[in-house]
């Protein structure tokens, strides 16, 4: 899992004036609305007692309170109140906790997890569909048995879709990958690729029979660091763009958040069919991506056999590798999750802990991830 990121944690729309918790990168973080409608983002581990603040309530001027004993913590992560504390004493300078820049754009909250300043950090993707009155767009997410980056690799592996999918999206009589090329940036690799399609079923279908029959459909896949992955099927009655916002709640488990956008059937009426058919195709490849072994992806390039239609995960492969060096993975096997007791209180470092030296071993709790180790050779 890598930091210095922004991630996608949730849907704008999810996020009121109620404390909620979100989780990403195997660490639990409190998100709420404040009143000018910007977004607050915090460590969920209040630095007293390990108390959850996502559990707390929200009081006084944009501040959270701890479930526990009380501690109030502002937008910053500063305690500005400590109920038990006699009229007069001060605040230590080490009651707060992490704070992470948010910015809310193409309908997601976005938490900056690292600790890089503001002028290095990656840029966040571009999503021109949103916002586009040509486009409608729809909404649908699930949980998943496994790592985040076998959830993302499957949406950029055209040459399953015959097998996977069968006729509902590929077609098994033509399951060849005629051979693309990439494009791309640091941050971004993406790619124009044939599929022979299957004649359209249902409502879609209906429209489709309306037009000549196609040999082929351009397909635009593309990976954007850290954890997202875009599908653009070009219909010939329109296109279809998922952004599928691969959420890595531990090692092995991923919240999966998928934004659809289409330019055809734009109407409400339609929702249901196209998160239907999102749906579908989804549960298709659960099963599969639930069972691959190993559970982690090889670290090394030569762990797994690549062929020319694997380039897009071979770019994703070589591209993270780089960020690994430079420092930017976390973990290894030292994130547990569900029944395993957690035996550490350890953060992801956010941008406050650079931005103030003299408060940089404040916290309590360690922060994750400052100290890159090699990965566990285990995975591969």
């Amino acid at each position: 899992m890598l930091k210095n990121f922004w991630y996608a944690v949730e849907f704008g729309h999810a996020v009121g004036r109620r404390p909620r918790r979100v989780t990403c990168l195997g660490q639990d973080f409190v998100i709420w609305r404040r009143r000018d409608g910007r977004i607050a983002c915090l460590s969920d581990l209040c630095v007293h007692r390990g108390g959850a603040l996502s559990m707390g309530t929200l009081v006084g001027d944009d501040s959270i309170a701890c479930p526990y004993h009380g501690w109030e913590y502002d937008p910053d992560g500063r305690c500005v109140k400590i109920p038990a504390n006699p009229p007069g004493r001060g605040i230590p300078r080490k009651a707060r906790v992490d704070a992470y820049p948010v910015v809310e754009r193409y309908g997601m909250v976005w938490a900056f997890l690292g600790d890089l300043p503001e002028d290095e950090r990656p840029p966040i993707p571009h999503i021109p569909q949103h916002g586009d009155p040509a486009f409608r767009a729809v909404h649908w997410e699930t949980t998943v048995e496994a790592n985040y980056e076998r959830t993302l690799e499957n949406v950029i592996d055209a040459a399953h879709t015959p097998f996977v999918h069968g006729t509902a999206f590929g077609n098994p009589d033509r399951p060849q990958i005629p051979d693309f090329e990439i494009t791309g940036d640091d941050w971004h690799a993406e790619a124009d690729i044939l599929l022979s399609p299957p004649p359209p079923k249902g409502l879609w279908g209906a429209l489709a029979r309306r037009r000549p029959r196609v040999e082929y459909v351009v397909v635009s896949n593309g990976w954007y660091l850290p954890n997202i992955v875009k599908l653009h099927v070009r219909l010939p009655f329109g296109d279809l763009v998922l952004y599928d916002h691969n959420i890595p709640l531990g090692q092995n488990r991923t919240l999966v958040k998928i934004v659809g956008y289409r330019n055809f059937f734009t109407g409400r009426w339609a929702d249901r069919n196209a998160v239907r058919r999102i749906e579908t195709i989804f549960e298709q490849d659960r099963p599969v991506v639930e069972n691959q072994r190993p559970e982690l992806l090889p670290f090394d390039l030569s762990a797994e056999l690549h062929i020319r239609s694997d380039a897009l995960q071979v770019a994703y492969r070589r591209r993270r590798r780089q960020l690994m060096d430079r420092g930017w993975w976390v973990g290894g096997d030292d994130i547990v999750t569900g029944d395993v007791p957690r035996r550490e209180a350890t953060v992801i470092a956010s941008p406050a802990r650079r931005d103030n030296p003299d408060l940089a071993r404040a916290w309590v709790h360690r922060s994750r991830g400052e100290n890159s180790v090699e990965p566990a050779r285990s995975a591969e």
